[in-house]
């Protein structure tokens, strides 16, 4: 890892059913092909300081693993959906070998559904071996962790507020169809994006493949690469060579270097 640079892997590229989906047999879940198998969405950041991962998938254990990842500084949330909340539970390992809390951020909406999905790690009597967590809120406003300060910016997914995030010239976004003018000027001058882009049909509350291209090219970022990918998008080579140069189907443990 080199000094002012975000090292990024891709823990998980894949919608909230994962690719393959259970009980399909679509050319795209019948695929032979490594990069059309996706983990739930998240990736992880590294410095030679600093290891955040945003959001904690059904796959976390898996991912953990797979990525060789034996540090854990934070995790933040984008929001409380299952699929972004429900291997929190296995931040319990970092708690034994690290011999501290780990470091919780997210918004008080968010909180309240981890509190309640995760009832014995908040109660007065806890009991051996459950996760240890230290709860910091995210607002509006820019925050640290170690050397890295990061920005939340605020994204719709439908009606539910979701929170991406800019660290330097980097911004993530997942789970988002929205984005207001005031937060979009957040997120211009990044020289890397990732952006959902579930399908190419319309949907209620994710971007489509046309709408985030859209995107990337109405805040004119030079690099961009598409995540939270559902089956419905069709075969991740096909969909490459369909993509303007400078925009990515990212794949399950893809890496990242981005200039801070």
């Amino acid at each position: 890892m080199q000094h002012n640079k975000l090292d990024i892997t891709f823990l998980g590229t894949g919608t909230s059913s994962g690719v393959p989906m259970i009980a399909c047999h679509c050319e795209v879940c019948s695929s032979t092909n490594i990069k059309d198998k996706r983990l739930r969405s998240s990736i992880l950041i590294q410095t030679p300081q600093s290891s955040v991962v945003i959001d904690t998938t059904p796959d976390f254990r898996q991912q953990m693993l797979r990525a060789k990842n034996d540090r854990l500084d934070a995790v933040l949330f984008t929001h409380a959906h299952k699929d972004h909340i429900a291997g929190l539970d296995d931040v319990r390992a970092y708690n034994y070998f690290q011999k501290k809390t780990m470091k919780v951020f997210a918004t008080e909406a968010t909180q309240a559904e981890l509190k309640r999905e995760f009832y014995y790690a908040f109660g007065e009597q806890k009991y051996p071996g459950i996760p240890q967590l230290e709860l910091h809120t995210i607002n509006s406003q820019p925050f640290s962790i170690n050397e890295l300060s990061i920005t939340p910016i605020r994204v719709w997914h439908y009606k539910l507020e979701v929170v991406a995030f800019r660290i330097g010239n980097f911004t993530y976004i997942t789970d988002a169809n929205k984005i207001d003018e005031e937060q979009k000027a957040l997120i211009r001058g990044s020289s890397t994006i990732v952006v959902n882009a579930l399908r190419k049909e319309k949907h209620i509350s994710h971007f489509t493949l046309e709408e985030a291209i859209a995107l990337i090219d109405e805040l004119e970022i030079p690099n961009a690469y598409l995540t939270h990918i559902s089956h419905q998008l069709g075969l991740h080579d096909e969909i490459s060579q369909q993509l303007p140069e400078h925009i990515h189907l990212a794949y399950d443990g893809l890496k990242l270097s981005v200039d801070l």
